[in-house]
C-alpha cells in the first residue's frame, strides 16, 4: 500500500510538473514578444532611458522562466517510467522551448547591435536617432510583460547575465538540450493541423462566394424572358434581371 501511495504521489507530482512547464511556456511566448515588440522602438525617436530600462527587466524575466523550464524539461525527459501521453506532451513542450530558445537569441543579437549603434550615454547622443513618426513608446508593451505570472514564486536562476553572456548562454543551453535528450525533432507529432482553421474558413468562403455569385444565365434570344436585347448587354440579360 506504501509503495502504491508512493508512485500514485510521483504521477501527481510529475503532472504538476508538466502543468507548471505549460504554463511557463505561454508566459515565456508572452514576455519575448513583448521584448522584440520593444525592441522595434531602438534608434528612432521613441528610445531613451526607460525604454532601456524596461528591455532590461523584461529580459531578466525571460531570463528567469528560461532557467526554471530548462531545469524542469531535462528532469521530466530524464524519466522513463512515464505515461505515454505525458512523454509526448513533454517532448512538444521541448521543441516549442528550443524554438522560443532561439527567436529570443536572435532577438538579443539585434537588441545588443542597436544599443550599441546608437548609445544614449550623452545627451547629444539623441541627434543620432531617428524619426519615424511614432509616438510613445515601449511603456504599454513592458506594462503587459510585467504582469505575466510565472507559475513558480520563487525566484530560480542565477543572477541575470549582461547581454553579450546572455546571448552565449542561451547557445549553452541549447547545446546542453540537444545533447542531453535524445529526441529527434522530426519524431514530435503536433496536435494539430496546420493551417486547419484556415483552410476551413478559406473552404467556408469559397463556397458562400459561389453562392453569392450564382446567376441565373439567360439567352438574349428567349425573348420570352423580357430582356431588352440591348446591344450593350454582354452579361446574359443581367442587367435587365436586376432592373
Amino acid at each position: 500500500m506504501n509503495r502504491w501511495r508512493r508512485s500514485v504521489g510521483e504521477i501527481q507530482a510529475r503532472r504538476r510538473q508538466v502543468s507548471e512547464c505549460e504554463q511557463a511556456q505561454s508566459a515565456l511566448s508572452k514576455v519575448t514578444a513583448c521584448y522584440q515588440q520593444m525592441a522595434t522602438c531602438l534608434g528612432s525617436n521613441t528610445d531613451g532611458s526607460s525604454l532601456r530600462e524596461e528591455l532590461e527587466e523584461t529580459r531578466a524575466l525571460a531570463h528567469r522562466i528560461c532557467t526554471g523550464m530548462h531545469r524542469r524539461l531535462l528532469a521530466l525527459l530524464a524519466e522513463t517510467e512515464q505515461v505515454q501521453e505525458d512523454r509526448e506532451q513533454v517532448e512538444r513542450m521541448w521543441v516549442l522551448f528550443l524554438c522560443a530558445l532561439e527567436n529570443f537569441q536572435q532577438d538579443l543579437r539585434k537588441v545588443s547591435i542597436l544599443q550599441e549603434t546608437f548609445p544614449l550615454g550623452q545627451r547629444k547622443d539623441r541627434r543620432a536617432l531617428v524619426n519615424t513618426g511614432a509616438t510613445g513608446g515601449g511603456s504599454e508593451v513592458a506594462g503587459r510583460a510585467a504582469t505575466v505570472q510565472t507559475p513558480w514564486v520563487t525566484t530560480e536562476g542565477e543572477k541575470k547575465p549582461d547581454l553579450k553572456s546572455h546571448v552565449l548562454e542561451i547557445d549553452g543551453l541549447l547545446q546542453e538540450m540537444l545533447q542531453r535528450v535524445n529526441v529527434p525533432l522530426w519524431s514530435v507529432e503536433p496536435t494539430q493541423n496546420a493551417w486547419g482553421e484556415g483552410c476551413g474558413d478559406a473552404q467556408d468562403e469559397d463556397d458562400t462566394l459561389e453562392e453569392i455569385m450564382e446567376v441565373e444565365v439567360v439567352s438574349q434570344d428567349n425573348r420570352a424572358s423580357g430582356c431588352c436585347n440591348h446591344s450593350n448587354c454582354k452579361l446574359g440579360c443581367i442587367f435587365c434581371l436586376l432592373n
